[in-house]
C-alpha cells in the first residue's frame, strides 16, 4: 500500500518486516478521516443525505456487515456527505466502493469521478489538493436521477486531519486471527494509546482498507474461498493521525461448502407489552431478519397461547408473523420465560408438553423453537428439567430439520449447578439440542457487561467441551447469547458500543445465536438491534 507520512520534528515509527520490530512510533501517517466510513454503527451517523433518500442496510455489503444505499429517484440523486477537518495546502485520496448505475464521489467544488455501470464492487478513487485557507473539505457519493439506488461502503478520506494534534497512536500489537470461513476472516489485536485518544482502527487486507471499526476486533467478509490474505490494522485519533501499521497477519479461508452451522440473530420483540413496534418498520431500518417473539405460555392447561390469553392463531401475533415472513424474515417463539403460567409445569408427560410444543410447531410451519427455562417451576426443578428436553427429543425426531434451542441463566463465570445439571441431562437423554443460549445479565450492578458476557460463555464452551467431548469450535457453534440492552434488572449498563463488542467477539468466535432484551426498549433508533444484525456467526 502507498503511503504519504507526514514530516515532523519527531522520530517515525518504523514497522521492520515480519519481524515486527518497532521503533517508538510517534510521527502521523495519513489516517481514513471520515467517521463512520462503512456504516457498521447501522445508521448514518455523520453523514448527511438529501431528501431522506440514504439508509444503512445489511446486504450488498463490501466490507464488515453494513453499507449505504442511495435511493436516486427522478427528482433526487441522493447526495450524501460529510464535513471534515482537513490542513490547508495538503494532498488528499479519497476512495469508495460502490454499486449501481452513474455512481459518482467528490470533493464539494473540487475533484471527482464516477462510474456508469457497476454490477458489482468497484473502487472510485480521486485526489485533491486542499487551498492555502482551506481548513474543512466536504466529500460526497451520489447517484443520478432516474438510475435506481446504488450502494456505497468503506469510504476513506487518505490523508493528515486538521487541528493541533500531530502525534500518532501507537501501533495495534498481536494482530492475530481468532476465525476463518469460507468467505471471511476475524481478526483480534491489542488497543493503541494516543496522547489524546484513540477513536478507531483501519483494517488493511492486502494493502485496501477492507473496514473501520471503533473496537479491537474486525470481520472482514466477502471473500473468495481457499485464498491467501494479508491483513495489517492501523490506529487512529480524533485529529486524523494514523499509526504506523501492525505487524502483517495472513490467513487462507476455509474450502467452499455447506454451511449447516444454526446460524440467528434474533432479538426479542413483544406483541403484550412496551408500546410493541410495527416489525417491519424496524426490519426495514436496521436490516433484521429474525425475531424471538414472546412469549408462549400455558392456558387452561396443557394448551399453549400467547401470554396464556392470545390464541395461536387469528389475532396479532399470527398477523405480525405473516407480515414478518412476507419481509422476506422469521421468527422463533419465546416459550416460557421468567414469570407466568409455564407449560413445563402444566403438561404431566413429555409426551405431552411435545403435543403442547406441536400444537405451536403446526400453527406456524416453524424451523425452529426456544424453551426460556428459568426460575424455581422449571429451572430449578429436576423432574420438569427432564420433561422439557424429553418433549424436545421428541418433536426434533417429529420434525425433521426443526432447531431447538434452550435459553437459561448463568454466572458470570459459566453456568450454575442447575445450568450444568441442564447440559448434562440433554446428553444423557439424547435431546440433540441444538443451541444453548446463556442470558450473561443481572450479575449485580456495576459489572463489567463484555468481559462478564464473555467470561460467562467461556464457562459455558468448557462444559459443553467436557459433556459431549466436543472440540472447541463445535461447543462454540451450540452456543447463543442473549443479552439486556441499556439498563439491566440490576443496573448493569451495557451501551451500544459495549454490545457492539460482544456482538464482534461472537462473530470472531462463531458462535451460533445473538439475542437482546428487547426491541420494545430499543428506541428510539433501534441501535441495539442494527447492531444485533450484524451478527453472521
Amino acid at each position: 500500500m502507498r503511503t504519504r507520512h507526514r514530516i515532523l520534528a519527531c522520530a517515525t515509527a518504523v514497522l521492520i518486516g515480519s519481524a515486527g520490530a518497532l521503533t517508538t512510533p510517534s510521527a502521523a501517517q495519513a489516517a481514513n478521516l471520515l467517521s463512520n466510513p462503512g456504516f457498521e454503527s447501522g445508521t448514518l451517523s455523520d453523514w448527511s443525505c438529501s431528501g431522506g433518500t440514504g439508509s444503512v442496510v445489511s446486504s450488498p455489503v463490501h466490507g464488515g456487515t453494513k453499507a449505504l444505499a442511495g435511493a436516486a429517484s427522478a427528482a433526487d440523486n441522493a447526495r450524501c456527505a460529510q464535513t471534515v477537518s482537513v490542513q490547508p495546502g495538503t494532498e488528499y485520496t479519497l476512495s469508495a466502493w460502490v454499486r449501481g448505475n452513474y455512481v459518482y464521489l467528490g470533493v464539494d467544488g473540487g475533484a471527482s469521478t464516477w462510474t456508469a455501470s457497476a454490477s458489482d464492487w468497484k473502487q472510485l478513487t480521486v485526489s485533491f489538493t486542499t487551498g492555502a485557507s482551506q481548513r474543512t473539505a466536504e466529500v460526497y457519493l451520489h447517484g443520478w436521477y432516474g438510475q435506481g439506488t446504488y450502494h456505497a461502503d468503506d469510504v476513506s478520506l487518505d490523508g493528515p486531519g486538521g487541528g493541533d494534534d500531530a502525534e500518532a497512536p501507537t501501533a495495534p500489537t498481536s494482530p492475530r486471527v481468532t476465525g476463518t470461513s469460507a468467505t471471511s476472516v476475524s481478526l483480534a489485536w491489542n488497543a493503541s494509546t494516543d496522547n489524546v485518544g484513540v477513536t478507531g482502527y483501519d483494517v488493511y487486507r492486502d494493502g485496501v482498507l477492507a473496514t473501520s471499526v471503533t473496537g479491537t476486533t474486525a470481520t472482514v467478509s466477502g471473500l473468495t474461498p481457499s485464498t491467501d490474505y494479508r491483513f495489517t490494522v492501523r490506529a487512529k485519533d480524533r485529529a486524523g493521525n494514523a499509526s504506523p501499521d501492525s505487524q502483517a497477519v495472513t490467513a487462507t479461508t476455509d474450502e467452499k461448502g455447506d454451511d449447516t452451522r444454526f446460524i440467528q440473530a434474533a432479538p426479542y420483540l413483544y406483541l403484550g407489552w412496551g408500546n410493541p413496534p410495527s416489525a417491519t418498520e424496524v426490519m426495514n431500518a436496521t436490516g433484521i431478519k429474525w425475531y424471538t417473539m414472546a412469549f408462549i405460555l400455558a392456558q387452561n392447561g396443557c394448551n399453549p397461547a400467547w401470554d396464556s390469553q392470545r390464541p395461536l392463531t387469528g389475532g396479532v401475533d399470527e398477523s405480525t408473523i405473516k407480515a414478518i415472513r412476507a419481509a422476506g424474515g422469521d421468527i422463533v417463539p419465546s416459550i416460557g420465560g421468567w414469570s407466568g403460567n409455564k407449560l413445563g409445569p402444566n403438561c404431566a408427560t413429555p409426551e405431552a408438553l411435545a403435543g403442547a410444543y406441536q400444537k405451536v410447531i403446526d400453527a406456524y410451519d416453524l424451523k425452529a423453537i426456544d424453551v426460556d427455562i428459568e426460575n424455581t417451576d422449571e429451572f430449578e426443578n429436576p423432574v420438569v428439567q427432564d420433561r422439557i428436553l424429553g418433549a424436545l427429543k421428541i418433536v426434533k425426531e417429529n420434525n425433521p430439520g426443526l432447531r431447538t434451542i434452550l435459553t437459561f441463566p448463568t454466572l458470570n463465570t459459566g453456568p450454575n449447578s442447575w445450568g450444568n445439571r441442564l447440559v448434562e441431562r440433554s446428553h444423557a437423554l439424547g435431546a440433540d439440542i441444538d443451541n444453548f443460549t446463556i442470558m450473561p445479565f443481572n450479575f449485580g450492578g456495576g459489572a463489567d457487561m463484555y468481559g462478564s458476557t464473555v467470561n460467562a460463555t467461556e464457562g459455558l464452551k468448557g462444559k459443553l467441551m467436557s459433556v459431549f467431548g466436543w472440540t472447541e469450535a463445535q461447543a462454540y457453534a451450540h452456543i447463543g447469547i442473549s443479552g439486556m440492552n441499556n439498563s439491566s434488572d440490576t443496573g448493569e449498563i451495557t451501551t451500544p458500543r459495549i454490545w457492539t463488542q460482544i456482538r464482534d467477539w461472537a462473530n470472531s468466535h462463531h458462535i451460533g445465536r445473538l439475542a437482546f432484551w428487547s426491541v420494545n426498549r430499543d428506541r428510539p433508533d433501534w441501535e441495539f438491534t442494527s447492531i444485533t444484525a450484524g451478527f453472521t456467526g
